[in-house]
Formats: C-alpha cells, structure tokens, sequence
C-alpha cells in the first residue's frame, strides 16, 4: 500500500473540507450544472483522446498501481536474486521449483529456468512481458494527465457559460446568483480535479513506471545470469548497478565482508 498517495488526497480534502465550512457550508459549493460540465465535458474530450479499450484498462490499472508498491525495492531484488543464483548453483535449476518469493515477474523468470527453457524463450517473454506491463501503465498515467489537463479548461467554459446565462438575465434579479454560482463553482471544480487528483496521480503513476522499469530491466538482467549458472557474488556485482552510488557502495561493502 502507497500511504503517501491516499495520506495526500485526504490531507487536500480536508484542507478544503475546512476552508467551505468556515466560509458557511457545503450546500454552498454544490452545481450539478458545474459537476455535469466538468466530468461530462473532461471526459468526453479524453474519450475523443484515447480508444475506449485503453481508457476501460488504463483507468483501472492507474488507481490500482496509485495506492500500491512494489513489493520488492531494486535493493531487495539484488539479494533475491543472489539469494536465489546461490540456490541454482548448489541444487540446479531442479532447486528452484520450491523457490518462493512476493514478486509475481521474478517468480515467472524462475519458472523458467525450473523448466529448461533456453535463454532466448526467457528474455524474449520476458521483456515482452515488461513491455506490455510498461506500455499500460503509461496510458493509465496519459489518460489522468489528460483529465488533468482537461478540467480547468471546462472549468473555464463553465465559467462562461453562466457569465452568458447572467447578463442574459439582468432583468431578473433572482437568477443571478444561482448563475453565478455556477460559473464560480464551475472554475473551482475543474481545479480541485486537476490538481488535488488527476495530475498527482498521472505524476505517481509516471514515478512508478520508471522504477517498475528498473526493477523488471534488473529482474531479467539477474534471470539470465542466473541462467547462465553465474556465481552469486557475480550477479550480485552485475546488478549493484541498478542501485545508486550510495547504496551500492553498502552492498558492496556487506558483500565483501
């Protein structure tokens, strides 16, 4: 579970949960007109963006992927796959088959040494496979950038849309506020959108593709190696490179000793 994305979104709701009640109430920040305007017009323009398959899987998979980790960091995968080339050299690849780990990608790279598929088969499904997980994760990440981008722009057309509606009516005095209302609501729904949602989350998401791609490069880097019947201290080395300069050195240093 990522607890920073879900402690942020609720830390932004109550900061403005906070600042509607001091100014009155709740009730005085609802516009089904300016809420019908910014997710129907934000989404119909992402519609228009993306096809409906990408947008029915990137959704999803980006609020999924939004609130969870990874459960392995690149550190921990190094000593895994150490842990596990140590195995693969005293017990063969036969030894791995009772290999356990929390990593559904690194378990299938194991599998398939477990079941004597050359080298070629595995980096070719794997990468594959890396490839595809990659490619939907960013349109998940594309798909909220572009409600982000879109919602303070129908915000602005709500926005003039009840300004057109209040100098349409001037010479009736009671539908001035409510069109007000909406025009102003309208500029404040579309920012909340943006940026308290769907900006930060296709800024995470695009965080997490970057370390997903490290993590699964590393995975299949130490799944070929180990392939090759590599020594542990060998792809426990090769694969220091995935870690930073300060981590590294650590690793290095416990490896050694």
């Amino acid at each position: 579970m990522d607890i920073m994305t879900g402690v942020g979104l609720v830390a932004g709701v109550i900061v403005i949960a906070v600042m509607m009640l001091l100014g009155g109430s709740f009730e005085l920040f609802v516009s089904e007109h300016a809420a019908i305007i910014i997710f129907g017009g934000s989404i119909a323009a992402t519609m228009i963006r993306f096809p409906l398959g990408v947008m029915l899987h990137g959704l999803p998979l980006g609020a999924r992927f939004a609130f969870t980790m990874s459960r392995l960091s690149a550190h921990d995968l190094v000593d895994e796959l150490a842990r596990i080339a140590e195995i693969a050299r005293k017990q063969g690849p036969v030894g791995l088959e009772k290999v356990e780990t929390d990593e559904p990608f690194l378990a299938k790279g194991i599998r398939y040494i477990a079941d004597g598929y050359d080298m070629e088969f595995i980096r070719d499904n794997l990468e594959r496979d890396r490839d595809n997980f990659l490619m939907h994760l960013d349109e998940g990440s594309k798909i909220y950038r572009a409600i982000g981008d879109c919602a303070p722009a129908f915000g602005m057309i709500g926005t003039l849309i009840g300004m057109v509606q209040m100098f349409a009516n001037m010479t009736d005095p009671s539908k001035l506020g409510p069109f007000m209302a909406t025009a102003l609501l309208a500029t404040l729904y579309g920012a909340l959108v943006a940026n308290l949602f769907c900006l930060p989350i296709a800024d995470k998401l695009h965080g997490k593709l970057l370390d997903e791609e490290t993590n699964r490069t590393l995975i299949i880097d130490g799944i070929l190696m180990i392939r090759d019947s590599k020594s542990p201290t060998l792809v426990r080395e090769m694969l220091l490179a995935y870690l930073p300069e300060k981590h590294r050195h650590e690793e290095g240093e416990e490896a050694h000793a």
